[in-house]
């Protein structure tokens, strides 16, 4: 071979090597960006071409899909009663992706997900079209809907667990929305989107996991734990030492207690039932800023919870003596969701041993073969089975003939603990109600609830977590009980 063509060959050949460089490069290295990049209109494609698999509730499909007209997307997703379920599943949209159960799960869903490899290659051979998986959650659906009843045309949520086992039962925020009207990817999709966004009262907003709350007297039961686990008191009914009145600490300024109520050097069990701001602020600042925030991280504050949706931290803040104080009952910079409210219910009622919440059970294969099952998990113990016996044994007292008897249920015991948490520069905002809870049976405790209501048309006055929420606790956990009967 004379020279020229020589180097022919080699340009020729350095030209072939470098087009399989770039070609193993694209479809190997940078597959994963260039499938998920949004000007990839064929993948999208692909997404909606087939139906998406369910969410399940009580063996029920609480979603579907239905074919679009007008669109290269064959398929979108709907609902079925959407506002119930949204704070549950998000939302699936052509247009503006997921969110939710909708997005983590996205892959079973899909039928994508690696869990779903054999199906997938079965279906080459067989000829059956793809199909996505299921997945089935823990949600019991007569507790969602007493749930979202009870809270009604009001702004609120309501978290339901299982306090054995973490299991979510209800998981309801109001006001809510139903993910079907912008599912897709028309312009009345985008219009509906927008004004959703637009909503003062923020129906997309899951204030179950994603809005944080002053607890206000509901958070006395973590700081009468804290006072128990750190020896301050061992005896709850035994006189604590709980001047009347009690100045907070650097100031000179006496913490009130609502109306003329007997707090004074008040029993443990006595002050819970009645709610002595007095004696829970002192016990806070007896124990010290360190000692509490030690108390509440068991109990799971100071970090995310994941659901697996992610919900926001509750936070007990360090700070100062009189913040401190303030914080133990609720107030000041402590601020919590009501799922982690639910959370203290729960563990309190499961002899201290606290469950890592939990909403998804199975996840099932398009031929309703389970490709996963959940394990219940612990995170910890919150604080012994003796002074959970003993906190179960005042918030009993609080739902027999304290703050707390509209949750009472006939031939159950009922654990609880009301709390009215103001907000606002100088209190200037309406109060929110809460209230905290657990049903006990036989078997122990199948469920504890945490309820907040943020009722703008109530008179200041009428506003109580007694009066606004435990009456839809008591209806939750109904439903609950009722159900395992």
């Amino acid at each position: 071979m004379n020279k020229p063509l020589r180097r022919i060959a080699i340009f020729c050949g350095i030209l072939m090597l470098a087009l399989m460089v770039r070609t193993n490069y694209l479809q190997y290295v940078r597959a994963d960006e260039l499938n998920t990049r949004d000007e990839n209109r064929r993948i999208r494609i692909e997404r909606y071409a087939h139906e998406r698999g369910n969410i399940i509730v009580d063996g029920k499909a609480v979603t579907g899909s239905v074919e679009t007209n007008g669109s290269d997307f064959k398929f979108k997703r709907v609902w079925k009663d959407g506002p119930l379920w949204a704070p549950v599943t998000g939302y699936s949209s052509q247009a503006f992706d997921s969110s939710q159960l909708e997005n983590l799960e996205d892959g079973i869903l899909t039928g994508n997900d690696d869990q779903l490899f054999f199906n997938r290659t079965l279906g080459m051979f067989t000829g059956e079209k793809k199909q996505g998986g299921n997945v089935v959650t823990t949600l019991d659906g007569a507790a969602q809907k007493a749930a979202f009843k009870g809270l009604g045309d009001k702004k609120g949520a309501v978290v339901a667990l299982d306090p054995q086992t973490g299991a979510i039962l209800a998981l309801a925020s109001t006001p809510s929305y139903d993910p079907s009207v912008f599912a897709g990817n028309s312009n009345k999709d985008s219009e509906a989107r927008e004004k959703l966004l637009k909503d003062k009262d923020k129906p997309m907003l899951n204030r179950a996991l994603r809005e944080t709350y002053p607890p206000g007297s509901t958070f006395k039961v973590v700081t009468a734990a804290a006072a128990l686990e750190n020896g301050l008191y061992d005896d709850i009914d035994a006189k604590t030492d709980s001047p009347l009145p009690w100045t907070l600490p650097q100031t000179q300024i006496p913490l009130q207690n609502e109306g003329n109520i007997p707090c004074k050097d008040a029993s443990l069990r006595e002050a819970l039932r009645v709610s002595c701001n007095s004696v829970f602020g002192k016990i806070s600042d007896d124990l010290g800023n360190k000692k509490m925030i030690e108390q509440t991280d068991k109990f799971g504050f100071n970090k995310e919870v994941f659901t697996p949706v992610r919900a926001d931290a509750s936070i007990y803040p360090e700070d100062n003596k009189p913040q401190n104080a303030m914080a133990g009952i609720g107030q000041a910079s402590n601020r919590t969701t009501p799922l982690q409210m639910a959370m203290v219910a729960s563990a309190i009622a499961n002899d201290g041993k606290l469950m890592q919440p939990y909403m998804v059970a199975k996840r099932q294969a398009p031929n309703l073969d389970d490709v996963y099952t959940a394990e219940p998990e612990e995170l910890g113990r919150a604080l012994s089975g003796e002074n959970a016996q003993k906190v179960q044994q005042m918030m009993e007292t609080v739902v027999k003939d304290g703050t707390g008897t509209r949750a009472q249920i006939p031939g159950v015991t009922v654990g609880g603990k009301t709390g009215t948490a103001q907000h606002g520069l100088n209190n200037s905002e309406k109060p929110y109600a809460w209230f905290i809870s657990y049903a006990k049976t036989d078997n122990g405790s199948p469920v504890a609830v945490a309820v907040v209501v943020e009722d703008g048309n109530a008179n200041r006055d009428d506003i109580s977590g007694g009066g606004l929420a435990a009456p839809i606790a008591r209806d939750v956990m109904k439903a609950v009980v009722d159900g395992k009967q």
